[in-house]
């Protein structure tokens, strides 16, 4: 009966952990200002989105990688050091 009550346990909470990392897994909301994709100045765990094997938000693993973005205010990007308006390799 232990190990039966154990079995649900560890499935429920293995449930509830999918779901919790699947709502952090979402790309960012376009923001309602007027903005531009920027790329080559996320910091590592800013991005807003996609880029080097993953599809998501806040996964970028290094500062200033040339395929992470973020959203900036329209006309801010290419004003930015290192900033792009296309991803660079």
């Amino acid at each position: 009966m232990q190990t039966k009550k154990t079995l649900i346990t560890t499935a429920l909470t293995g449930l509830f952990a999918m779901q919790h990392l699947a709502a952090l897994a979402q790309p960012a909301e376009e923001p309602s200002f007027q903005h531009e994709k920027c790329y080559g100045v996320a910091k590592a765990g800013k991005n807003d989105c996609a880029a080097r094997g993953h599809s998501c938000q806040a996964q970028a693993r290094d500062d200033g990688d040339g395929q992470e973005w973020i959203y900036v205010p329209a006309g801010t990007c290419e004003r930015l050091v290192d900033g792009s308006l296309t991803a660079k390799r």
